[in-house]
């Protein structure tokens, strides 16, 4: 390509790579460690972001034998796409999605004895599997532990309702100190036995998240009654703590292209506000990427993206459509491209530099921003 001119590449250049020999190369590292559970792989927000049909396709493939969304639209993306997994939905359903459920071969989450009525209403006779969620200690969804029995025996005595699973959520497996975990556990399996002493035989017991998946078989060891998984980020690539172990490869790459390069003088602004003044004479590159394809404004000034295999330094706030970067004497052209995060900058990386999290880069990539599959 000839220096000073801008490849015709998705939109100016933005793109997010997604790699699926990475998500292969994840799926098996998970496959490892679940040592014969049965992984749910979590698509929820298409994905962590990267497109739930096809990276569906590849997790199937890879061995993931069942998936698991938040919403029952999400499970119905999958399904017009052609996806014939099992797809459990996490976050249940009312009447109105009980509705899109059924005929779906889609297993809804419970929390209170109405979503199994609802779910058993439209089911109209039919069997309906659903996996009852009861709160440990994480204090958002599932039933709380002194309405657990109750919805146990709403869903044991609704006729077609069938317990596929029993689940809870952990919210401090990502930590260091595991002691909340445990207790979270003991919970959990005081309510596995009492479930199993009303009667219901769940195929599926699961509590295991990717942080409680990649920190090692003490959890499990804990918690013996357990045979499935529900993995999410880690199939893409990030952890969920930096002390975390695991042989992980990063599956999404944020590109854009340098679309000017320019001498500022000593003393200078970029951007609004001019937020960055340049201490000396130097080159800044202004990189087609802004908050609107997934650069917080808070890694003004404090990230980063790689150009030429070099990191460099965002500078001035980030705009709605680019950012500038201060390349100094670095050999780079227009037209060049600049990562934002992925296999040169780790996601964790840029999330840390923007004081977020890694789920929140992955999820917040614009929909502008074409998804390109590569490795299929």
């Amino acid at each position: 390509m000839r220096a000073g001119t801008l490849p015709a590449v998705g939109s100016a250049g933005r793109e997010a790579r997604i790699d699926h020999r990475a998500l292969r190369a994840n799926a098996a590292e998970l496959v490892r460690r679940a040592e014969g559970r049965t992984i749910f792989a979590v698509l929820k927000a298409d994905a962590y972001g990267h497109g739930a049909v096809p990276v569906a396709g590849t997790l199937v493939a890879a061995g993931c034998e069942r998936l698991a969304v938040m919403t029952p639209g999400e499970a119905s993306i999958l399904r017009d796409g052609g996806v014939g997994a099992p797809i459990l939905v996490l976050e249940g359903a009312g009447e109105e999605a009980a509705g899109e459920l059924a005929g779906r071969d889609c297993a809804a989450v419970v929390h209170h004895p109405g979503q199994v009525e609802a779910l058993a209403r439209a089911a109209r006779g039919g069997p309906v599997a659903v996996h009852i969620e009861i709160d440990t200690g994480m204090h958002r969804m599932g039933a709380k532990p002194e309405m657990a029995d109750g919805l146990l025996r709403s869903a044991i005595e609704t006729p077609g309702v069938e317990i596929e699973g029993l689940m809870t959520h952990l919210a401090h497996a990502d930590e260091p100190d595991l002691a909340p975990t445990f207790e979270q556990l003991s919970r959990f399996r005081e309510f596995v036995k009492r479930a199993r002493a009303a009667g219901a035989a769940p195929r599926f017991v699961h509590f295991a998240n990717s942080a409680a998946l990649l920190c090692g078989p003490a959890l499990a060891e804990a918690c013996p009654e357990a045979n499935a998984v529900r993995p999410g980020l880690a199939l893409y690539g990030a952890r969920p703590a930096p002390h975390l172990p695991g042989e992980l490869s990063p599956v999404m790459s944020l590109v854009g292209r340098v679309a000017s390069l320019r001498t500022v003088d000593p003393g200078a602004g970029v951007g609004y506000s001019a937020t960055w003044r340049a201490a000396r004479a130097t080159r800044v590159a202004t990189v087609g990427l802004g908050y609107a394809d997934g650069i917080p404004v808070a890694a003004s000034n404090r990230g980063a993206v790689q150009i030429r295999g070099q990191h460099h330094p965002m500078v001035g706030r980030v705009s709605m459509d680019s950012v500038g970067v201060e390349v100094g004497d670095a050999p780079v052209v227009v037209g060049d491209e600049a990562q934002a995060f992925g296999d040169g900058i780790p996601v964790e990386e840029a999330a840390a530099a923007a004081s977020t999290i890694a789920y929140e880069l992955l999820v917040g990539v614009g929909g502008r921003v074409p998804r390109i599959h590569v490795g299929v």
